[in-house]
């Protein structure tokens, strides 16, 4: 499939610049008008995952978007509401997900969230089609819940439920490895300040909770992905480094193997990716994936003014869905 041309989306100075975009969001965007019906199931292996449904007017209604939210998010915060705020007005069911581990209760398990985790994604799918009201399924994911979104189709095509028709993700770490790199530059400290308070609050807490399991030695010092992950993330999780964390989780390689209509956006000016994120060869060469690359948009960005309040890349994703 042809790489997308360029949308003529863009915005003037200072949103032309990828920081600005990355920041504004959280800084000074509303939170969007929504009124989330939350619900808590059970996995698997004895956990939970806590889902927010939002319902489209004028229902029932026979087709549902699952939306998946990025590194220490939640699904309350400004870009998953924004999401669902847009699609219920055009007629689509929304759960937001909140990724386990990150609700405001701690989960039951040493085991958390990851880059390349999809067992709880499928978990999510099977509940909501296991409700009967719904014929057509759409995934959404933004940032690391977009790369768990694009391997989660592309590792086990067959394992995916033939009501997922298609999937819209943005501002996706397809390379984790050289995102990690991209992420220690000293420019991005304020990124990875942020995400490493978080990271080291969960892991005190799993620290009690699962007394001798975890040596917290250096947490406090900790400033790159590849230190927490290679001490924290992998070894929790079955992997035997970061570098075979990330070489197993990344989306890249199971790109070529997607089966369903799939858009991937991911901004020129996006502060965290590096070269190898814009996948054109893979795009170029199947019938399902969809490569959109915007001048401007930042991660996880895609600021736009109008009456609606709705920004970029909610727009875009309905009109993705709806074509």
């Amino acid at each position: 499939m042809p790489i997308l041309p360029q949308p003529s989306y863009s915005l003037p100075f200072p949103f032309s610049n990828g920081h600005v975009q990355t920041l504004f969001p959280t800084l000074f965007r509303q939170a969007p008008d929504t009124a989330p019906h939350p619900e808590r199931i059970d996995t698997p292996d004895g956990d939970f995952l806590d889902l927010d449904w939002h319902y489209a007017p004028g229902g029932p209604h026979r087709r549902l978007a699952i939306v998946t939210h990025g590194l220490e998010g939640h699904s309350r915060k400004k870009y998953p509401l924004g999401m669902a705020a847009a699609l219920t007005q055009s007629g689509w069911d929304v759960v937001c997900r909140t990724l386990r581990g990150c609700s405001a209760e701690p989960n039951r398990t040493l085991r958390s969230y990851h880059s390349g985790e999809t067992e709880d994604l499928h978990t999510v799918v099977s509940h909501v089609l296991e409700t009967g009201k719904y014929d057509e399924l759409a995934l959404i994911g933004f940032s690391l819940g977009g790369n768990q979104t694009l391997k989660y189709l592309g590792e086990d095509p067959a394992r995916v439920p033939s009501e997922v028709t298609r999937a819209v993700a943005y501002s996706v770490p397809c390379d984790l490895a050289g995102c990690a790199d991209v992420l220690d530059l000293p420019s991005r400290r304020v990124y990875m300040e942020y995400f490493m308070r978080g990271l080291r609050q969960k892991t005190r807490l799993k620290a009690e909770m699962f007394p001798g399991t975890i040596d917290l030695g250096g947490l406090d010092e900790m400033t790159s992905f590849w230190e927490y992950d290679d001490r924290f993330t992998a070894p929790i999780h079955g992997f035997q480094s970061a570098a075979d964390y990330y070489e197993q989780s990344s989306s890249l390689r199971f790109l070529p193997a997607i089966r369903v209509p799939t858009l991937l956006v991911n901004a020129v000016n996006d502060v965290f990716l590096t070269p190898s994120c814009y996948p054109t060869e893979a795009a170029r060469h199947s019938k399902h994936l969809f490569l959109e690359m915007p001048r401007t948009g930042g991660h996880v960005g895609f600021v736009q003014f109008n009456r609606h309040g709705l920004y970029w890349s909610e727009r875009r994703a309905v009109d993705f869905l709806e074509k």
